[in-house]
């Protein structure tokens, strides 16, 4: 790539660049980029010309910097959860035309919720969006009196002063994949848990509730598993030993339950033909075509749009105004995405 026009080659265009291509003043300049006024349509042109040609571009960061504001909200996410990924996609759509950046912040098996918290405050952000948090509630209440947070996808009981909720009713969508399973025939029909994951303890709870309502407490069961597909795997080779084995799994999310895939495929025990699986959270893991997982969807351009709603309104006052400095609790209606790894039991 041959060197900008007038610009020593490997430096970044400055002002004083523009300025000099332009024929004006680097005041001038730099009224034009700031969009303020005092600058003729023709003078604006011919300087927005010139740094066109040499490739300025107008340091956004250090423009906030100045000024003492950041606009960034922090998002903290899981490196290795797929929903996360689809959730940070809609806050970034949410936040942009609130005039807000994101800064991104990973948790991942070697990197902690709390080193990933410490970066996104050493960056300046004025808002913390924390995407599945696992911190204590006394940790979250800390940070709480620090900047506004915003917990996504996890149910605080009791509420944690500060901090603002948006979550899915995780109980709701259990209920709802276990009445779609047995309104197509199944009775044996296996949850396997998440843990202690966020959301885990609702899904299990409204697993339990819904085959209490539909006369099958006495073979309900629920497996140990987790967020991931070796925790999903695992839990399938058990039920592999069983006989006769359960017609149908709910798995604790998509990964689990692609995971619950994997081992029944290569144990030739075909889905849905001889198991139905179920997953939950409908992320971009779930709508493969080689996976195509019948899901409980989670809205997660609403939830993107109500973190990032919740959290600009702390930052401009409106939260104060309204009365809402104790945190708010906002939840989410799922909804079942039904395809192909669900059918009736072959002997029902």
């Amino acid at each position: 790539m041959p060197p900008t026009p007038g610009v020593p080659e490997g430096k970044r265009p400055t002002l004083a660049d523009v300025a000099a291509r332009a024929g004006v003043s680097v005041a001038l300049v730099s009224i034009v980029m700031r969009g303020a006024k005092g600058a003729g349509a023709a003078t604006r042109e011919r300087v927005l010309e010139a740094a066109r040609e040499i490739g300025y571009r107008p340091d956004a960061r250090a423009r906030l910097l100045r000024s003492n504001r950041s606009r960034l909200l922090g998002v903290q996410f899981g490196l290795q959860q797929p929903f996360h990924t689809d959730l940070v996609e809609g806050v970034y759509a949410a936040a942009e035309p609130a005039g807000y950046q994101i800064a991104l912040s990973a948790v991942a098996p070697s990197r902690g919720e709390r080193h990933a918290v410490e970066t996104l405050l050493g960056d300046r952000c004025e808002a913390l969006i924390l995407l599945g948090p696992q911190a204590p509630a006394a940790r979250l209440a800390e940070l709480a009196a620090q900047l506004p947070l915003v917990s996504v996808a996890r149910r605080l009981r009791p509420a944690v002063p500060g901090v603002d909720v948006v979550r899915t009713a995780d109980d709701e969508g259990a209920r709802r994949a276990v009445d779609h399973l047995v309104s197509l025939g199944h009775r044996d029909i296996v949850h396997i848990d998440g843990g202690r994951a966020p959301g885990a303890a609702d899904r299990r709870r409204g697993y339990r509730t819904a085959m209490n309502r539909h006369g099958l407490a006495d073979r309900a069961r629920v497996l140990p598993g987790g967020l991931t597909e070796e925790d999903g795997a695992a839990a399938a080779r058990t039920l592999l030993g069983d006989d006769p084995r359960p017609t149908a799994v709910v798995a604790f999310n998509d990964r689990c339950a692609t995971g619950v895939l994997d081992a029944f495929l290569r144990a030739s025990v075909p889905v849905p033909d001889e198991i139905s699986v179920v997953g939950f959270d409908d992320s971009h893991l779930a709508r493969l075509a080689h996976i195509d997982l019948t899901t409980v969807g989670q809205d997660v351009r609403r939830l993107a749009d109500l973190a990032v709603g919740r959290a600009v309104a702390r930052l401009e006052g409106e939260a104060a105004s309204d009365g809402e400095t104790s945190g708010k609790e906002t939840v989410i209606a799922p909804h079942l995405v039904i395809r192909s790894t669900t059918a009736g039991p072959r002997n029902g």
